[in-house]
């Protein structure tokens, strides 16, 4: 880049010139001193800087330290000092101070930005309006906009100063002209030196790439991602390959600014591959060495579920005995983790790396060397930003009390059980751990921030066909700052006139026992051929406890009635009679459930597991007895995280997901088949399957017929199965998307289950928290439906979904 000249001054010159003069006659004691070339500043005031008094002596050194005293002052770009005789019997002698002063500088502004937001450029001007203009200056501020441009790739860029003066040179206007050129272009990586590894691989490890065939590799040059290339990523990589005693010799980025183009030329020396040789632990007592050979990360031994899976979608190597410097870092962070975990948060794990020469080539010893110290124990818990809710509803979260021994795997859930509760606003930060005495005891502080949490919805809309229809909602899901919740609903329209209310207590009178309490009146949205739409009324009592002291596992007992008639349209009519006068289900069902799922509604790790129960007439009376059993298995887990690394961060993550869901009746449900027995398609009513219509897969195959508002008796059966695999993308607690493959099927009854036999769908998904909760839009490739004559005719479908008061 080019700079501003300015006039250089060579004060050694002028000073040598004039002690030539001082050795010898008047020079060397001048008579008098005057200054010249000054306009702004006073003449007295360079006489002071310069401290020269006539009648004193003069040397080299005295000149030199005059002209360089005014010089610094700012005030100049030019000073000069000259002596003249004047003729004369004795001679005068007279030194002349001359000056150049400098422009005041009135104002400054960047022009030619583009790529580069021109406040960012215009930031790193640092020069004071209203006072001198210092060469020196400009050129650092020119050299700070060079290295902000060469940081985002545009090493071609020129930025050139431009001074216009006014009043006569005492005053002047500073431009700073940017001509960004194209942004630099990598055109190709050339390595050298290596052999262990290909080029081809070394370049896929780099965040910097050449440029390509196709409109997406760009080839862009950043300068941090190329630091960050030669100074971690190419190094990891080799260090993960067991060459760790890789060196790059050196890195050279050769430009073209006449094509814009660059080529990064790399020199590297592998070393050595190294294996994994002896393995050992010294200093362990809380863990056994055969405990802690279990994290060794060098050995052979069947991988877990979750590994198989991230292992299918990441396509990792298998594990060989070649020494891999992540792998042994990340099993010695899981060591201390265990120990954390037992209390030992002081505890030091160093994993020591003994590099051997044997005859079998060259090999690591790995070692660890452990300083545990005493564990570490709970003093107090403090919860602080609860103003609502009360601290006993938070403190039924934590895993911890104090008196314990810290753990760090209970604190993690402790906290992730807290954001669960969706009353504080998310990402929670992360407790804090202080030391509270000499004994290495620990205070831990919980800091939340309360949100609004209750709702009160209503809307209306009006359609061709659907009628007039609307909702009101009132939900508090924090009632009385109790963590109790409190729900009334009202939905209507043409096909729906639904009424809810709903208490539940998660801690009856502060103890384990949990309960809730419904009523409702449900008029079905379908009408079931001429049998028209079923109108039901109930209510229900549940009461929970702990399954064998557990925190996850609950077990519950339930009991509901419910009434239910037909009515409205059917096939035949206007239907005005009750044609199931005195249907009545009294029943009494159980039920287990196991919840470890983190991160609702949008789980990215645990399981659900349920199984439930219900009896329904016989002892217990009514007009139907039969027997429903259903059961739901999901789970989750993360394969990656993207940013959020620290705890507490709002990470996004990509999730993979399984569900299974089953059920079955014995016996015959009577009038009551309709919410009783179950319905597969669609995402309204009964179990979704995406790709088909609601009702549309029935217990003798798919029925191109049904429509979501209506079904007939023979959609329903007594089994089904539902199986849903899906990778999402968890944006955040309120936002999900995901690709899902559905598979499922009903039987006429329990004995005709065949898994093998199943309808498929597949497509993509959103999903967003909305205040009548979760809403989604699914678009589903139905992959076994047919026509009307049965001939395939798999097609795409929309699917709208909002969270349903009955399920």
């Amino acid at each position: 880049m080019q700079k501003l000249p300015f006039a250089a001054l060579l004060i050694f010159g002028a000073a040598s010139s004039l002690a030539a003069q001082a050795a010898v006659g008047p020079c060397a004691s001048p008579d008098s001193i005057f200054v010249s070339g000054n306009k702004r500043v006073a003449a007295s005031t360079i006489l002071a800087d310069a401290a020269l008094t006539t009648g004193v002596p003069l040397n080299a050194p005295s000149i030199q330290r005059a002209i360089k005293n005014v010089f610094q002052t700012g005030q100049f770009d030019g000073v000069n000092i000259d002596c003249v005789l004047t003729e004369g019997t004795p001679p005068r002698a007279t030194l002349t101070i001359t000056v150049t002063e400098r422009p005041i500088l009135d104002g400054v502004d960047v022009t030619g930005t583009k790529n580069v937001s021109r406040s960012a450029v215009k930031d790193l001007v640092d020069l004071l309006v209203g006072r001198p203009l210092n060469p020196a200056q400009v050129a650092h501020v020119v050299q700070r906009m060079d290295s902000l441009y060469q940081a985002q790739g545009y090493v071609l860029t020129v930025v050139k100063p431009e001074t216009t003066f006014v009043a006569a040179k005492d005053h002047a206007t500073l431009l700073f002209r940017v001509d960004e050129g194209s942004r630099l272009a990598v055109s190709g990586i050339r390595v050298q030196g290596n052999s262990g590894l290909a080029a081809k691989e070394i370049v896929g490890a780099m965040k910097t790439r050449p440029e390509g065939f196709f409109w997406w590799k760009k080839g862009e040059y950043d300068r941090d991602k190329y630091a960050q290339d030669v100074g971690e990523k190419i190094p990891e990589l080799y260090a993960n390959r067991g060459y760790i005693d890789f060196q790059l010799l050196h890195d050279t980025l050769v430009v073209d600014r006449q094509r814009g183009k660059g080529l990064v030329d790399l020199q590297v020396s592998e070393g050595k591959q190294y294996r994994v040789g002896a393995f050992d632990v010294v200093g362990n007592k809380r863990f056994s060495t055969e405990q802690l050979k279990a994290y060794f990360p060098f050995t052979e031994k069947a991988p877990s579920l979750q590994q198989r899976i991230k292992g299918l979608v990441t396509r990792k190597r298998p594990t060989t005995d070649v020494f891999d410097a992540s792998k042994w870092e990340e099993q010695t962070r899981k060591v201390r983790e265990a120990l954390a975990n037992e209390g030992y948060i002081y505890a030091q794990v160093r994993n020591v790396v003994d590099r051997q020469q044997t005859d079998s080539g060259p090999r690591v010893n790995l070692r660890w060397d452990l300083n545990e110290g005493a564990p570490a124990i709970i003093n107090r818990i403090e919860i602080n930003g609860n103003d609502y809710t009360h601290e006993n509803c938070i403190r039924d979260q934590l895993v911890l009390i104090p008196g314990d021994v810290f753990s760090q795997e209970r604190l993690i859930r402790s906290y992730q059980s807290i954001g669960n509760l969706g009353f504080f606003e998310t990402p929670i930060p992360f407790p804090e751990t202080r030391q509270a005495n000499e004994q290495g005891d620990i205070d831990l502080v919980f800091k939340v921030k309360e949100k609004r949490t209750g709702n009160v919805n209503f809307g209306a809309s009006m359609g061709q066909g659907t009628g007039l229809g609307g909702f009101i909602g009132l939900d508090q899901p924090n009632l009385f700052g109790k963590c109790k919740r409190g729900a009334l609903n009202w939905q209507f329209g043409r096909f729906i006139n639904d009424f809810s209310l709903t208490y539940t207590d998660p801690s009856i009178y502060g103890g384990r026992l949990s309960g809730s309490a419904t009523a409702y009146r449900s008029q079905s949205r379908y009408t079931i051929a001429d049998l028209g739409q079923t109108t039901r009324t109930g209510g229900q009592l549940r009461l929970g406890l702990p399954f064998f002291n557990s925190r996850w596992t609950r077990v519950s007992v339930s009991y509901g009635a419910e009434a239910v008639r037909y009515g409205g349209d059917g096939l035949v009519g206007t239907i005005t009679t009750n044609n199931c006068e005195g249907c009545i289900r009294s029943t009494l069902g159980f039920d287990i459930t196991r919840d470890t799922r983190i991160g609702v509604p949008f789980p990215f790790e645990g399981m659900l597991q349920t199984l439930t129960s219900q009896f329904n007439g016989g002892p217990l009376g009514g007009s139907a007895a039969f027997q429903r059993y259903t059961t739901e298995f999901k789970t989750f887990t993360t394969l990656w995280n993207i940013g959020g690394s620290k705890p507490g961060g709002d990470a996004m993550r990509l999730v993979v997901g399984l569900t299974q869901k089953a059920g079955m009746v014995f016996g015959n449900a009577g009038p009551f088949f309709s919410s009783q027995e179950f319905a597969l398609g669609g995402v309204q009513y009964g179990e979704p399957l995406r790709g088909y219509n609601e009702f549309s897969i029935t217990p003798n195959g798919y029925n191109p017929g049904t429509s979501t508002s209506n079904a007939v008796r023979a959609s329903f059966g007594s089994a089904f199965f539902t199986s849903t695999a899906e990778v999402g993308l968890r944006v955040s607690s309120q936002l999900y998307a995901d690709l899902f493959y559905d598979a499922g099927n009903i039987w006429q009854r329990p004995r005709d289950f065949n898994p093998t036999r199943l309808f498929r769908g597949m497509g993509v998904g959103v999903s967003t928290i909305t205040p009548l909760g979760p809403l989604g839009l699914d678009w589903a490739y139905g992959i076994d439906r047919v026509d009307q004559n049965g001939r395939p005719d798999p097609k795409w479908q929309l699917h709208f979904r909002l969270g349903q008061l009955f399920n």
